[in-house]
């Protein structure tokens, strides 16, 4: 659609310049970080940190508070914490990190707010793991995660990183009392989505509304493999110009999590697959303070965004590929064709 094209020609100028300089330097900023960050660890503490790549432990994310494997912030000394916090930067863009930051800061909230003494809220409950030998050119896996935080990252042979599933959730999504009251950590998902939303016509809105009522979590919740039983909602070949701009900028605030080289992978790759076929679908109430959900699927990403818990004051928002997640599809690629090279 010419529209879209336009409008794309602005994000994504220079990507294809970017390609070699996204297969490889984030890869070696991820590998000097992590590899710094282990060298700061005593034994114990790296034995917990590490597993081997084949581990099925790396598929087992979630995002509630749970007991996890690996080395939390609270474990680790004052100089640890600064190469975990680079550690954890360099797989961010700065958006990204301060959106993690901030997400992990609300558990102090949490505690406050629910007087909790066991040590379930703990904004230093967010654990570092590391799947296989950090290398620049190597194969490997790191993921961060706790409570509403869950980053998982897949580097094949230095050449390919798959950063999915990517979670962010906020509880509270807007911080009405206290010191620090009107904080919202994930603002521009809710506002956006919802802006979006509002510029449909009624003709649109038959086609964006698939539901009256949001669910209660996203669809996918903590699968291995993103699917969905069914699509829906209005592509983007329906929509008008802005409507358009909005739809991008809003995928632009989910890709711009990653660093400048991986967010421009993520909206190249959805281009290559026809930006007209993206779908936004809507379900629940559109205004603030009133149970939502909503979700933009492409044929090769899908994010979900569901903000209903406690008054519409909890959001979950997460980031799939449908042959992405962590590298399941790109190793099993990889490997057919080391496979057919050495034959």
């Amino acid at each position: 659609m010419k529209q879209i094209g336009i409008r794309m020609v602005a994000l994504l100028l220079g990507a294809l310049a970017l390609v070699a300089s996204h297969r490889t330097r984030p890869a070696g900023m991820m590998a000097t970080a992590a590899n710094n960050f282990l060298a700061s660890l005593n034994a114990d503490q790296r034995a917990r940190v590490t597993f081997s790549f084949s581990d099925e432990e790396r598929l087992n994310w979630h995002f509630v508070p749970r007991a996890r494997k690996g080395v939390p912030l609270k474990e680790l000394d004052a100089s640890q914490r600064q190469l975990a916090n680079a550690f954890l930067s360099a797989g961010l863009g700065q958006r990204g990190y301060g959106k993690a930051a901030t997400v992990m800061s609300l558990e102090e909230i949490l505690r406050l707010s629910e007087k909790d003494t066991t040590g379930r809220r703990d904004s230093d409950l967010y654990f570092f793991s590391v799947f296989g030998e950090p290398s620049e050119s190597g194969t490997w896996g790191w993921r961060v995660e706790g409570h509403h935080l869950s980053l998982n990252f897949t580097l094949i042979k230095g050449q390919t990183i798959a950063s999915t599933p990517t979670f962010y959730g906020a509880n509270p999504a807007e911080v009405r009392h206290g010191p620090r009251q009107g904080l919202r950590a994930l603002a521009r998902e809710e506002d956006l989505g919802r802006e979006l939303l509002r510029s449909l016509d009624a003709k649109q809105k038959t086609l964006a509304v698939v539901d009256p009522t949001a669910p209660k979590d996203i669809l996918t919740y903590n699968s291995r493999k993103a699917q969905l039983a069914e699509s829906k909602g209005i592509p983007a070949a329906k929509l008008a110009k802005k409507q358009v701009d909005l739809l991008l900028d809003l995928i632009d605030e989910y890709a711009a999590n990653m660093p400048e080289e991986l967010a421009r992978a993520r909206l190249e790759a959805a281009r290559k697959a026809g930006l007209e076929k993206i779908l936004f679908a809507w379900a629940g109430g559109p205004d603030r303070g009133q149970g939502h959900y909503y979700r933009i699927q492409g044929p090769t990403f899908l994010v979900e965004y569901d903000n209903t818990q406690n008054d519409a004051n909890h959001i979950h928002s997460v980031w799939r590929d449908f042959n992405g997640d962590f590298g399941l599809d790109l190793l099993a690629a990889h490997y057919q064709q080391s496979h057919r090279a050495a034959r």
